[in-house]
C-alpha cells in the first residue's frame, strides 16, 4: 500500500469514526431552537434523519461532504419520539416568552429519505403551529414524497440548473437520482400542492451563474418567492467560490425579468424590512434581500428623515457597493465570505 493510499485509507477511518460519534450523541440535537430565520421568523428546526445522509453531496454545503449517500427512503428516528422532543422545545420556550412561527423538518441531510415524514407531520399539526419542509427536490418524482410534502404548509424546493453536466458537478447525486425524473416530481408537485412553494438557487461562481433557463423553468412552478442564495460559509469543497456582486445582481435581474418575485438569501438574518429607526441597519438589511435602485434609496432616505451621506459613508466603509445593470444603478450589501 503507497503512502498515498494509507493516508486516505486512514482519513475515511477518521471520517467514520466522528460519523459514529455524531449518531451517538445526536438526540440531544434532533430538535433546536426557536431560532431566526429570514423566510420562517422564528423556526424550531427538527433533524428527521441522522447527520450527514443524504442524496447529494453538494460541493457547497457547509455541512461538509455526505458521509452516506441513499437514494431511497428508509427509517431512521421513531417520530413519536421526535413529537415529545418538539413538545419541550415548545414548552421552553413558551416558558420564556419566546415566540414560534413555523415548525421546521430542516435535516442534516435530505428530510424526504424518511418513510416516516408524513407520520410526523401529521404528529406536529395538533401543537398549532405551521409546518414548513426545506427539501433538496431528489425525491419528487416519487408519489408518496409529493403527498407526504403537501400535508406542510410551507415548502421550499432546490433548483440549481437546468444542465445536467453542470447539476452533476454541484450537487453530486446519488447514482438512483434521476435528473429528468427529479424535474418532471418538481413540476407535478407544483401542480399538486396547496401550501406557500418557494425554490431556492444556489449560485457557484464560474457553474451556474448564468440562470435564463432556471428562471424559465422556475416560472412554470409560479412559486411565491424565488429565493437565490451562495455559499456564505466555508463549503465541503474548497475550490468553490461565491459569484460576485455582479454575477449575483444579474441573476436576480433574470429572475425579476421573467416575472419572479425574488429575494436573496445570503445568510444575513437582520431585520426583514422593519424600520428600526436605525437608517443604516435598515438599509443593510434590505439589500440583503433585494438590490435597491438608486430612487428607491432617495425615497428610503427621504421617508426616513435622512440624506444620501448615509449612503456615501457606507459605500466609504465597503458595507455596500453599487452595481450597474440595463443603464441603472443598484445598491447591494458587500459581502463578507471567508472563501470569496
Amino acid at each position: 500500500m503507497g503512502r498515498n493510499d494509507l493516508i486516505s485509507l486512514l482519513l475515511r477511518q477518521y471520517v467514520m469514526l466522528k460519523f459514529k460519534q455524531r449518531l451517538q450523541g445526536m438526540d440531544a440535537t434532533r430538535v433546536f431552537g426557536p431560532v431566526p430565520s429570514r423566510r420562517l421568523g422564528k423556526s424550531v428546526g427538527v433533524n428527521n434523519i441522522p447527520p450527514k445522509i443524504c442524496s447529494y453531496s453538494c460541493v457547497y454545503c457547509q455541512l461538509g461532504i455526505s458521509l452516506k449517500m441513499v437514494g431511497d427512503r428508509q427509517n431512521y428516528y421513531d417520530p413519536n419520539d421526535l413529537l415529545l422532543e418538539v413538545k419541550e422545545k415548545v414548552a421552553n420556550a413558551k416558558a420564556n416568552n419566546e415566540a414560534i412561527d413555523y415548525l421546521t423538518i430542516v435535516a442534516d441531510g435530505e428530510p424526504t429519505l424518511d418513510n416516516n415524514l408524513g407520520l410526523l407531520i401529521d404528529l406536529l399539526k395538533p401543537l398549532g403551529y405551521k409546518i414548513a419542509v426545506i427539501s433538496n427536490s431528489t425525491l419528487l418524482d416519487n408519489v408518496q414524497v409529493r403527498k407526504d410534502l403537501a400535508k406542510a404548509d410551507w415548502v421550499s424546493v432546490k433548483v440549481d440548473t437546468l444542465d445536467e453536466k453542470i447539476w452533476r458537478k454541484i450537487d453530486r447525486p446519488h447514482k438512483k437520482i434521476s435528473f429528468s425524473a427529479m424535474l418532471d416530481g418538481i413540476r407535478a408537485f407544483a401542480q399538486e400542492y396547496k401550501g406557500k412553494l418557494v425554490t431556492e438557487t444556489m449560485l457557484v461562481k464560474d457553474l451556474n451563474c448564468d440562470t435564463e433557463e432556471v428562471a424559465q423553468f422556475i416560472c412554470e412552478l409560479k412559486p411565491a418567492i424565488s429565493y437565490l442564495s451562495i455559499p456564505t460559509r466555508p463549503p465541503a469543497m474548497t475550490w468553490v467560490k461565491a459569484p460576485d456582486e455582479q454575477e449575483i445582481n444579474r441573476a436576480y435581474q433574470t429572475f425579476k425579468n421573467h416575472g419572479l418575485n425574488s429575494e436573496y438569501l445570503i445568510g444575513y438574518e437582520g431585520d426583514e424590512f422593519a424600520y428600526t429607526g436605525n437608517v443604516e441597519d435598515d438599509l443593510l438589511s434590505i439589500t440583503s434581500v433585494h438590490p435597491m435602485r438608486e430612487e428607491a434609496i432617495e425615497k428610503y432616505l427621504l421617508k426616513a428623515g435622512s440624506d444620501f451621506s448615509v449612503i456615501e459613508k457606507m459605500l466609504a466603509e465597503e458595507k455596500i457597493i453599487v452595481s450597474e445593470y440595463n443603464d441603472e444603478r443598484f445598491y447591494l450589501r458587500k459581502l463578507t465570505l471567508e472563501n470569496k
